[in-house]
């Protein structure tokens, strides 16, 4: 499992990412309401999770939910689609989501423009949601949480910038720089396979397959015509280049491993 901490990529056609900050303040604030204020009917996490999350066995007009959980009408239970990416049931699962909305975000707000990203967002959380209630009609249990939508950001942003250098952690221990083709593909890869195999745990792994999909299509449909597919540029943290200095002693001369060394007394000083 990867956990991305960091790309460097800086943004090119906007000036700051409000679309992206504006999503991660909205899940950070039902968080908050839900989880921190549980003190009212509003405050309930259960309440919320069967009010404004998803079921497909609702959705599907299988079975109806209680009268003082109908928050959202029969007739407008597809909003459910969107309000269930806002609910998180702990602060992990809210942190483990919102890591990766913060680092690709920006990115593909960029690519796409601030409205097209709204519009981006939106409909892969719709997609997510759509293909798990597709898979499990039947289903009674409600599905909350925004990782269909982080999903498909990090398939439009491995479909940008497949070459780009991303600081994560592996397997929650060990941290690693490596490229968005092997951080992000390895980990749309696991996606699939989970899918294939976990059929009754309880991450939805289909909505992560459906959210992910949906990146594909859509940055490819909704990026601005100047923003390339693959792009090939790579870019690497700074490194710090030492160049000689020619107000140095004559008994002054560089070490070979960035430090100055005295020739007198072998004293290695840093820069």
């Amino acid at each position: 499992m990867f956990v991305p901490l960091y790309d460097g990529k800086p943004v090119k056609h906007i000036s700051v990412q409000w679309v992206t900050l504006t999503i991660i303040g909205l899940n950070v604030f039902v968080y908050l309401m839900v989880n921190v204020l549980d003190s009212s009917t509003i405050g309930n996490l259960k309440y919320v999770t069967l009010s404004l999350g998803y079921i497909p066995s609702i959705a599907n007009d299988l079975k109806s939910l209680p009268v003082e959980y109908q928050l959202v009408s029969d007739d407008y239970y597809f909003l459910t689609m969107l309000t269930s990416a806002f609910i998180h049931a702990d602060l992990m699962h809210l942190a483990g989501n919102m890591i990766f909305v913060w680092v690709f975000g920006d990115n593909v707000e960029d690519a796409l423009g601030h409205i097209k990203f709204a519009l981006f967002y939106i409909l892969c959380a719709f997609a997510a949601v759509w293909f798990h209630g597709l898979l499990f009609a039947d289903s009674d249990g409600p599905l909350i949480g925004a990782s269909g939508a982080a999903a498909g950001l990090v398939t439009a942003y491995l479909m940008l910038h497949p070459k780009m250098q991303i600081w994560g952690i592996v397997f929650f221990r060990i941290p690693l720089r490596l490229p968005a083709y092997i951080a992000l593909g390895g980990w749309a890869a696991y996606q699939v396979i989970m899918f294939a195999i976990d059929t009754d745990g309880q991450v939805s792994w289909a909505s992560h397959v459906g959210g992910g999909l949906a990146g594909i299509l859509l940055v490819v449909l909704l990026k601005r015509r100047a923003v390339p597919l693959f792009d090939k540029e790579i870019i690497l943290p700074e490194a710090v280049e030492l160049k000689p200095d020619t107000r140095l002693p004559e008994d002054v001369k560089l070490s070979p491993w960035g430090r100055r060394a005295n020739q007198r007394d072998n004293t290695n000083i840093q820069n």
